[in-house]
């Protein structure tokens, strides 16, 4: 399978997922994008189309990818905390929940979200 058709097949089971889940102010969507060296989350409100809070692996430490990943999830929670939010929906972006993307819920979980 080439780069194309992966991408593609990622791009179809994120709009699939995405039909069944959507953020609110209430309950933002935590959507997590993994790149091959670098992961990101944002806490997004899509009543508004509006992102409350964002981090990345560029402002945390760690020496492995997992471990930077679960530090991304505790950013996030701290910040959503600072913002107010208490419960999330995961969005995990078409991707397996294995390895960094579960990584991150375990962090957020771990930082005080609900998931």
């Amino acid at each position: 399978m080439d780069a194309k058709t992966k991408r593609a097949a990622r791009v179809r089971r994120h709009a699939r997922l995405r039909r069944s889940i959507g953020g609110s102010a209430g309950r933002p969507r935590l959507a997590v994008y993994r790149s091959n060296r670098h992961i990101y989350a944002q806490l997004i409100d899509d009543a508004s189309a509006a992102t409350i809070a964002a981090a990345s692996d560029a402002e945390v430490g760690g020496d492995s990818p997992i471990a930077k990943a679960k530090a991304v999830g505790q950013l996030i929670a701290d910040r959503a905390k600072d913002a107010g939010i208490r419960a999330v929906v995961f969005d995990r972006g078409g991707r397996l929940y294995h390895g960094r993307v579960a990584a991150v819920a375990d962090g957020a979980r771990e930082g005080g979200l609900q998931i």
